[in-house]
């Protein structure tokens, strides 16, 4: 049995701050993600046609603008 361990360099303070750079990064995400649903969802139906937006669409363009791609629409 191999014991030997893989160091990559980085020690206990490079992991804790790329966590913390991770949980930066998803809470971004997560504050563009409420700021278009609110956006969107604060538009009347009529002004949502105007830009080709259907009402059930708000969640999905919201999730997009987040986190730039298309997500399953069972989650």
């Amino acid at each position: 049995m191999d014991t030997t361990a893989t160091h990559t360099g980085k020690g206990p303070t490079g992991s804790v701050a790329a966590l913390f750079g991770r949980v930066r990064e998803a809470l971004e995400q997560r504050r563009i993600y409420t700021r278009t649903y609110r956006g969107l969802s604060a538009l009347s139906n009529a002004q949502l046609a105007d830009m080709g937006i259907h009402p059930s669409m708000i969640r999905r363009i919201s999730l997009e603008a987040a986190y730039g791609r298309a997500v399953d629409a069972a989650r």
